[in-house]
């Protein structure tokens, strides 16, 4: 099982939208994807694919429940655990929450090819934690540049506190896969002279696509509605890349739990 994080230092940049769209590019390359909406007082996976869960993680944490009962199957194949909106509380898990997480992740696992934490924006305390736990890191931006300083800040952070090493860059947004390029040698330019050997890997970019927002406002998987449109054949590039990419970390989340311990506390 592979687990990846994606964040990004600034919101509105298609953040959930491409976790969506990656889990359903992912399901038809048979691997089984299970989404954990990780932004957990701001969440919207939920809404983008029309979903309407009846309980999510507050009752997790409250102990009404366990993650297992709330995963939510989609009709495009690829799971779901559905977080809460406008619930100041979950913005920052305590110790025992983070825990009670921790014990129910593996169970869940079980069974999944690739479990995606998608995060919050910025450098929360929940953001950095769910980084940690996963074996790679995808940070998104635009070529906008309040965009690519705030993804910057989000990386500098990740590897300067952390001793993170394992992270691609995505670029949404693009007018051409050139803009894509230029806006991750900038970012990789600053981050060498700054900060030393990050190991920032270019995954690829998306292009600025009408039939994004036309999928939004459907809610439904761009890739799915529009499988010949240019942002689907960017996505599905992204996906392949990924599928050759290997990680370096090997073992369950528990492993993986159990090495981050104390950077978790």
């Amino acid at each position: 099982m592979r687990v990846l994080a994606v964040s990004s230092g600034k919101g509105g940049v298609g953040k959930t939208n491409f976790v969506a769209n990656l889990a359903l590019a992912l399901e038809k390359k048979g691997q089984h994807t299970l989404i954990f909406d990780a932004d957990l007082g701001l969440a919207n996976v939920d809404v983008l694919l029309g979903l309407a869960p009846k309980r999510d993680i507050r009752h997790v944490l409250s102990g009404e429940c366990t993650l297992k009962d709330i995963v939510i199957r989609t009709k495009y194949g690829f799971e779901v655990i559905p977080a809460s909106s406008g619930v100041l509380e979950l913005t920052r898990l305590a110790p025992s929450e983070k825990l009670s997480l921790k014990e129910q992740f593996e169970e869940v696992s079980q069974g999944v090819d690739f479990f995606i934490f998608d995060l919050g924006a910025g450098i929360s305390d929940n953001v950095l934690f769910f980084n940690l736990v996963a074996q790679e890191r995808i940070v998104i931006t635009t070529p906008e540049p309040t965009a690519m300083a705030d993804a910057y800040a989000l990386i500098k952070l990740l590897f300067v506190r952390h001793q993170v090493k394992r992270i691609y860059l995505l670029v949404n947004l693009i007018r051409d896969e050139q803009e894509g390029k230029t806006v991750y040698r900038q970012i990789a330019q600053v981050a060498e002279r700054f900060l030393g050997p990050v190991g920032l890997t270019y995954l690829g970019a998306i292009r600025n696509d009408p039939s994004v927002p036309r999928a939004v406002r459907q809610q439904e998987p761009f890739l799915h509605l529009f499988p010949d449109s240019p942002a689907s054949r960017d996505l599905l590039q992204i996906c392949e890349k990924l599928l050759r990419l290997k990680p370096k970390i090997e073992g369950g989340l528990e492993a993986l739990w159990s090495q981050r311990s104390q950077a978790l506390s």
